[in-house]
């Protein structure tokens, strides 16, 4: 019988041992990292959420995941990191950045981090080998930015870049996942993140399409799963969500002050939140 491993096995021969990406990872940086994307989330948004379909079934499968992702923010690598602590803790999670940014930032490489270049041809040879080396781990995660730029949530097509169809040449025994991702405001000073995971499939049922319908079929699946989603966002309703993480709600400065002290005046108890509150099994008039 065949190893489905074997193939990503010898393309991540390609690299040196002290250059793969499963030997950079130090978990104890990656905690720090996650610690402090988590205080920075509270601080600055008012909370994650996802709606109960959306809810990933598949985090004890033993296959490595390949999460492909759109592309909304500046928002998504802190995302990603909350998501992983909160769905998969048992998986070692990594995401391909811009090969030039991770010259600049050399430390991201110790928390998952691991460049991408797909415009050159040894930029993508160095992009497959190190995917290969963390899809060799039944406990890998490799979420993937697969739109390669930022863009609106509302574009139509979405722009998938070829990297991803590629991957599962190289892994026909992980599982591919669309993970959409959007943020919105709503009430309360801080934007509403939200997120949905799709259902997964398997590379090696992947490899009945060629390249470019692979591709295109991935598209299509992400595209559902992001429509779906924005569908829920545009009602506005925190019942069709289940909250993530909470940050701290309420629009603060002067205005905040103000009705801190209007309710101690009242004897009332003070509410930061604007409006109604933003979650699910709150009391509302």
């Amino acid at each position: 019988m065949i190893d489905p491993r074997a193939k990503a096995r010898r393309l991540a021969a390609r690299l040196p041992e002290a250059e793969r990406p499963t030997t950079l990872r130090d978990p104890r940086r990656l905690g720090f990292f996650t610690f402090y994307f988590k205080r920075y989330f509270k601080k600055h948004m008012n909370a994650l959420w996802i709606p109960p379909w959306g809810v990933p079934g598949f985090a004890g499968e033993a296959a490595p995941l390949v999460l492909y992702t759109n592309h909304p923010a500046w928002w998504d690598a802190a995302t990603y990191i909350l998501a992983g602590d909160t769905f998969f803790p048992d998986r070692q999670s990594y995401a391909p950045i811009d090969a030039e940014m991770l010259q600049a930032y050399g430390f991201m490489k110790r928390i998952g981090a691991y460049g991408i270049d797909l415009e050159s041809p040894k930029g993508a040879a160095d992009f497959l080998a190190a995917s290969a080396d963390i899809l060799t781990r039944d406990d890998a995660a490799i979420w993937l930015a697969a739109q390669g730029r930022f863009m609106d949530v509302r574009t139509r097509p979405i722009g998938l870049r070829p990297g991803v169809a590629r991957l599962a040449e190289i892994a026909p025994h992980a599982l591919f996942v669309p993970l959409a991702m959007e943020y919105q405001f709503w009430e309360q000073r801080g934007a509403e993140a939200f997120l949905a995971f799709g259902e997964p499939e398997r590379g090696a049922d992947l490899l009945a399409l060629d390249r470019e319908a692979r591709r295109t079929h991935l598209e299509e699946r992400l595209t559902g799963v992001l429509d779906r989603l924005s569908a829920d966002v545009a009602t506005r309703d925190p019942a069709r969500f289940e909250t993530v993480l909470s940050g701290a709600a309420g629009v603060g400065g002067v205005y905040g002050a103000w009705k801190r002290a209007l309710a101690a005046m009242k004897g009332e108890r003070y509410e930061a939140a604007h409006g109604r509150r933003p979650h699910p099994g709150d009391d509302r008039p």
